[in-house]
């Protein structure tokens, strides 16, 4: 607190009204199923960012990020997109999703605070537009409720940003709770929550900085053709999480997938898949059973990497270390740790829960990564987290 009042004290010669912080996030599974209105499995975690705000007289918006020691500058008459604005578009992208909206907001000094940096893939971005939305919110007295706030960001997203409005990120960032994890449904457009009770594990996030690489564009199998596809072999069963599941039954679904491609049928297998994965990893949770929720994170990263070719060697040969960490042959079917690929688009990032006792010997593991790929990683002990909160003093 005392370093994000010194940084805007010393910018802009006042001390900020108002303070808040939101959490970074990663997504565990199921965080490209949105279009087909699945689930995600996501955990907000201490890699918080703060922004401070102080009103200003006129209608001119200044921004400071204290770590990257950049300096923005927009109006509210004139308010727009620039590309060379980077991470001030997300929040010049709340300002407009409340002036879109009819509430009245002006001029504004804010600074941003947080050591780990948009580019991290570790939900900093979103983080920023949270923390902005409930920062702009308690600033000017907007009366807007839960739901508006919700639709501010999603103008911001869609309309300012020209980008899609992705409820998991939205929802992680808002309304996470400490030592939990949250679910959304994109088919509801509702969020739920399962403890995490792991308390003898270490959950792990690490930056290999491997650039990421686009193998294939993702967008191509968001049709809606494929959507009825996946739509028909979906079957209701209230005995079920979330009321539904796909079909088991084989021969249904190759028939109903027997006239996409070889390559589409491939990837709308993963959605299948990762559906199943999520409601694995969810009962894991629920009954505290760290084999069954492991032996879903595993699945959902062979997934990603065998059916939806997002995964890169330097990130199987981090998972493959974590799947040595055990030796005793009988734990293969009973995993003592898991991993999977994650972050801003896929490609760079992963996350590892694994044994306490594990800890030294999975660094050992890293500094071997570092010697053989040459990539300075980075890594990170997290812990479940709430959402976004003001800051008192």
């Amino acid at each position: 607190m005392k370093a994000i009042n010194d940084a805007h004290m010393a910018e802009y010669e006042k001390k900020p009204e108002v303070v808040v912080k939101a959490p970074g996030r990663f997504h565990l599974i199921g965080e490209h199923s949105w279009f087909f209105k699945d689930k995600t499995l996501s955990m907000a975690v201490n890699l918080p960012v703060y922004l401070a705000f102080s009103k200003r007289s006129d209608s001119t918006i200044k921004l400071y990020y204290k770590q990257l020691d950049e300096k923005k500058r927009a109006s509210i008459p004139s308010l727009k997109y620039k590309k060379e604005d980077k991470w001030a578009n997300a929040i010049k992208a709340i300002v407009y999703g409340y002036l879109s909206a009819g509430f009245n907001v002006s001029g504004m000094d804010v600074t941003v605070y947080s050591d780990i940096l948009p580019s991290s893939g570790f939900g900093v971005t979103t983080a920023i537009k949270a923390a902005a939305a409930i920062g702009i919110k308690e600033l000017y007295a907007v009366p807007c409720n839960e739901n508006q706030i919700l639709q501010v960001m999603e103008r911001g997203n869609k309309r300012f940003l020209q980008t899609n409005n992705y409820q998991a990120d939205n929802f992680s960032a808002l309304f996470s709770k400490k030592d939990n994890l949250i679910i959304t449904d994109h088919t509801k457009n509702s969020w739920d929550y399962v403890p995490y009770n792991f308390d003898d594990k270490k959950i792990f996030l690490i930056d290999t900085k491997v650039p990421s690489l686009k193998v294939w564009k993702e967008e191509s199998i968001f049709e809606p053709e494929y959507a009825l596809l996946l739509g028909d072999l979906r079957e209701h069963k209230n005995n079920c999480y979330g009321g539904w599941s796909y079909t088991n039954n084989i021969t249904d679904i190759n028939e109903q997938l027997s006239e996409v491609s070889e390559d589409v049928r491939r990837k709308l297998l993963s959605i299948i898949r990762e559906h199943n994965n999520i409601l694995e990893a969810r009962e894991g949770l629920d009954k505290t059973d760290f084999f069954k929720f492991a032996r879903a994170v595993n699945s959902s990263h062979n997934t990603m990497r065998d059916m939806y070719d997002v995964s890169c060697p330097e990130i199987d040969w981090i998972l493959k270390r974590v799947s040595e960490l055990e030796p005793n042959l009988e734990m293969i079917t009973n995993q003592v740790a898991c991993g999977r690929i994650t972050g801003k688009g896929f490609g760079r990032c992963l996350y590892v829960i694994i044994r306490e006792s594990d800890e030294e010997k999975f660094k050992e593991k890293l500094s071997e990564f570092e010697k053989i790929f040459g990539y300075h990683y980075e890594c990170y002990n997290v812990i479940p987290s709430e959402g976004v909160s003001i800051v008192r003093d």
